[in-house]
């Protein structure tokens, strides 16, 4: 049976995805992430069908200066920076403009950092296999500057999950992760929002309480 969409929400599209990782193969030595903040509540049902621990991966985007709707880069968790070569040959940027803007995002990643988790430690992914989640892959950007930010923390296996995907991108990916499961990819794409009833936006605070209820769940579970 065929994926349906659009999917109700982001809850609905982690279940769906859930159900494509039910190999216990997934379930081994496992942690998920989430991208904030749309894809901590999908990466929270896979989390939850797997019995697998939950935390966030944050990355930032590099805005052009004067044009921040345009991504010239993206910087994630751990300093790893991603170039879009392309805006920068077209728009002649030099290289410091990518060094003073990721200065800046990094200050803001450990900010968020803490916020989100609080005192709570940061998941350890050497030695790990870890799912990448996100609520959908357009470009890309963001997912690879995730992807190769893990990488750098050797996990024993990396895999991309998103419940909707661009199809050019989904295939893109083969070559930054073990396994790349895009549980739809319709064409035309055109954007993420499209394949949701409810995309409305996933707050701090929304991030904060999944997290903490996926803590409390596993800490009940272990006593």
């Amino acid at each position: 049976m065929g994926i349906r969409l659009p999917y109700q929400d982001r809850q609905d599209a982690g279940r769906t995805l859930a159900g494509l990782l039910s190999d216990p193969a997934f379930r081994q030595q496992t942690v998920v992430l989430g991208l904030p903040r749309g894809g901590v509540p999908v990466a929270a049902e896979v989390a939850h069908a797997l019995d697998a621990p939950l935390d966030v991966f944050i990355v930032r985007k590099l805005g052009v200066p004067g044009h921040e709707e345009l991504a010239m880069g993206a910087i994630a968790s751990g300093g790893v920076i991603v170039v879009n070569e392309d805006v920068m040959r077209m728009l002649q940027l030099d290289a410091s403009e990518i060094t003073r803007a990721a200065e800046r995002a990094a200050g803001t990643i450990e900010r968020q950092e803490r916020d989100f988790r609080g005192d709570e430690p940061a998941a350890r992914l050497e030695g790990r296999q870890v799912i990448l989640v996100d609520d959908g892959l357009a470009t890309g950007a963001t997912m690879r500057a995730a992807a190769r930010a893990i990488r750098g923390q050797r996990p024993a296996r990396l895999v991309i999950a998103v419940p909707v995907g661009a199809r050019t991108t989904c295939d893109a990916f083969r070559d930054e992760a073990e396994r790349v499961i895009c549980a739809a990819t319709p064409e035309p794409f055109q954007a993420v929002g499209l394949w949701y009833q409810d995309f409305s936006q996933t707050s701090d605070e929304d991030v904060r309480a999944l997290l903490a209820a996926s803590r409390g769940r596993r800490h009940a579970e272990a006593t």
